[in-house]
């Protein structure tokens, strides 16, 4: 890709369709390329069920990994939703995190052929875990640069951008914590990185409610007071009885800027249902 001059005085500013089409890209690839490390003996067929059994840490590994690579996209998804456009220098740092992402199937075949191997196994757990740990510094960094760049929407808050900030240091914590377990049980470090990336995917907030002025999950704005309500579009479809109505809305945010979103909710009165 070449980059374009910026005129004078104006930093370059790339919109981030392609970058988000090919991170999906490479996302769908890496994951995919997960199962290559499952596979049993040649020759296997008057054991085959035990050849299976045998393959615990190949399973295991897998299912760290895709959970893993799994969360790394979601948060990576919840970013670029955020990003009004991107530059030169985001891009390149969006393809460090991809390379780091799709080297993950490497240390997952590592961790699976060498997880009951005393000494070998705390190497194959190091090297997994820095690859984990890369992926969430770069991931860190990634939004970090986008922020401080001020290429993030204009309706989203400043409270909706610390607490996404913050929800990006428990994981990176959580991975350094991990390296040095696995330096003594490694088997306990990789049941961690499991539990990390479990954190991350599930969806918490249901089982604890959060405070909805900090849920950074939804592309709807939740901060400031409702101000008017705009209907821009409204239509029927005689189908089966299935009534449609799209609604949007216009709410102020903190920033003194509308922002529209689209849902069931409607401002009465300065507050909002």
């Amino acid at each position: 890709m070449d980059d374009k001059e910026p005129e004078a005085g104006r930093r370059p500013s790339l919109r981030t369709a392609r970058m988000e089409a090919f991170s999906d890209g490479v996302f769908a690839i890496a994951i995919t390329l997960l199962v290559l490390q499952i596979g049993v003996e040649v020759g296997a067929d008057d054991h085959l069920l035990e050849s299976l059994a045998d393959q615990w840490p190949s399973y295991m590994a897998y299912l760290i990994s895709f959970s893993t690579i799994g969360a790394v996209w979601i948060k990576h998804t919840v970013i670029t939703e955020y990003l009004e456009s991107t530059t030169p220098v985001l891009i390149r740092l969006n393809l460090l995190l991809l390379m780091v992402v799709s080297f993950v199937p490497f240390p997952t075949g590592l961790v699976a052929e060498h997880i009951n191997l005393h000494d070998a196994e705390r190497v194959a757990t190091t090297v997994y875990g820095m690859n984990l740990l890369l992926a969430s510094s770069l991931l860190g960094a990634l939004w970090r640069y986008a922020a401080r760049s001020r290429l993030i929407r204009a309706d989203a808050t400043d409270a909706e951008v610390t607490a996404l900030s913050k929800q990006l240091v428990p994981s990176l914590a959580g991975y350094v914590v991990m390296l040095v377990v696995g330096l003594f049980v490694p088997l306990l470090a990789v049941v961690g990185y499991l539990a990390i990336a479990v954190y991350i995917i599930l969806p918490l907030r249901a089982i604890w409610p959060r405070n909805p002025a900090h849920d950074i999950w939804s592309r709807r704005p939740l901060h400031g007071r409702c101000s008017t309500e705009l209907t821009v579009a409204s239509s029927s479809v005689a189908d089966a009885g299935l009534t449609v109505q799209t609604t949007a809305f216009c709410r102020a945010t903190s920033r003194n800027q509308c922002a529209l979103s689209f849902g069931t909710r409607f401002c009465v009165a300065g507050s909002t249902r």
